[in-house]
């Protein structure tokens, strides 16, 4: 009864123009969660949402969403993603929404906020619209749960990763220099956010030829940032540049570890020509089944054209400099640079900060230096 109510709402819409059809739970959407599941279903309410025909295509917006899950397991819930699909194999068919920096203990409840616009082909009528399902939950003791078909595991691990560095950080800052200590430490830190300096990167994949008539093309190689601790090392590399364009850039990597590496991604630093250096972007390896044992070297490469700009204005590369930000090993473990290698190698002013330190930066500009010291004391 419920699909075909569904395919008379969609028929019916079809007919009538571009005119506005609004989601039901029981019809539009399927919140799609295994038995064993350490996350629950609690409630769900679709707020704005709704679908649209266009074309041959179906636009489904999923405004103001919201979905309330419960931890139904035994450990802290620290990070989850769930995966989004009006369709598969449709570009554009598909979202996600990841949730880092949590602290659910067994029993707790949690919203997860999903505001998304997906396309479906307006021929698929039967069944809903838009189903939702859990790629990944993330724990305490960085186990994990689910399918990890967006490789939610390794992202959420890296966040997770920096949560508890920077944790680290503002915690020996009230250990050893106190309250006042802290408080500096934060003031620090949201200047340092807000006086970031910004680059506008406008990603082409394959070759684009826009900036072929403006400068001339060159090989330009990279400089290397190297961290003591890192355990792959970057050898060489270059990418084609043209005025404010950078393509194709291909890095030399070495496993300098005991230990076979599966992901490797590289932090990559622009300098203008009047010597300002800004973070262009994190390039990972282009070969999904890049796998380098120890002491072996390989590739990592974009197929893409990078395009730099700053208030709508084109900025002229100079100099490149890259690093080795982050590591995933054969098990599943992930490697990331320590707060004092970021440190001695300048980079904190560079870099954007974890989503962590915004986090409780901002809870002390919101709510002041107990609320961020009670905050620091949740953990261990």
């Amino acid at each position: 009864m419920g699909s075909k109510f569904a395919i008379l709402s969609v028929a019916g819409l079809l007919t009538l123009g571009a005119q506005e059809l609004p989601l039901d739970l029981q019809n539009s959407v399927k919140i799609d969660l295994p038995s064993n599941s350490p996350v629950t279903l609690l409630s769900a309410n679709l707020g704005g949402s709704h679908a649209t025909p266009r074309g041959s295509a179906m636009v489904v917006d999923l405004q103001q969403m919201v979905l309330s899950l419960r931890n139904a397991g035994d450990k802290h819930i620290r990070g989850v993603t769930l995966l989004v699909t009006a369709q598969e194999v449709t570009p554009g068919g598909r979202g996600s929404v990841t949730l880092a920096s949590l602290d659910v203990p067994p029993g707790g409840a949690f919203p997860v906020h999903i505001d998304l616009r997906l396309l479906r082909p307006a021929q698929l009528t039967a069944g809903p619209l838009v189903q939702v399902s859990l790629d990944g939950v993330l724990f305490g003791d960085l186990s994990f749960y689910g399918p990890n078909r967006l490789d939610s595991r390794r992202a959420m691990t890296a966040w997770e990763l920096e949560a508890q560095r920077d944790r680290r950080y503002f915690k020996t800052i009230l250990s050893q220099r106190g309250p006042e200590g802290l408080r500096s430490s934060a003031l620090e830190s949201l200047v340092r956010q807000a006086e970031r300096p910004r680059l506008d990167v406008q990603v082409v994949r394959g070759r684009s030829v826009s900036a072929a008539g403006v400068a001339p093309e060159h090989v330009a190689k990279f400089a290397f940032l190297e961290f003591p601790d890192s355990p792959v090392k970057p050898v060489e590399g270059w990418a084609q540049l043209a005025g404010s364009e950078a393509r194709s850039p291909r890095i030399q990597v070495e496993n300098r570890s005991g230990r076979s590496v599966r992901y490797v991604e590289i932090g990559w630093l622009v300098k203008d020509s009047q010597g300002r250096e800004f973070m262009a972007a994190s390039v990972p390896a282009g070969d999904p089944d890049l796998y380098l044992p120890p002491g072996r070297s390989g590739r990592v490469l974009q197929d893409a054209a990078l395009k730099f700009s700053r208030g709508g204005q084109p900025v002229n590369i100079a100099g490149m400099t890259a690093f080795v930000s982050q590591v995933e090993f054969a098990d599943g473990q992930v490697w990331i640079p320590n707060r004092e290698s970021l440190a001695g190698a300048r980079l904190l002013g560079v870099l954007a900060p974890s989503p962590e330190e915004q986090r409780l930066t901002d809870l002390y500009r919101k709510k002041g230096l107990d609320a961020l010291i009670r905050e620091l004391q949740k953990f261990e």
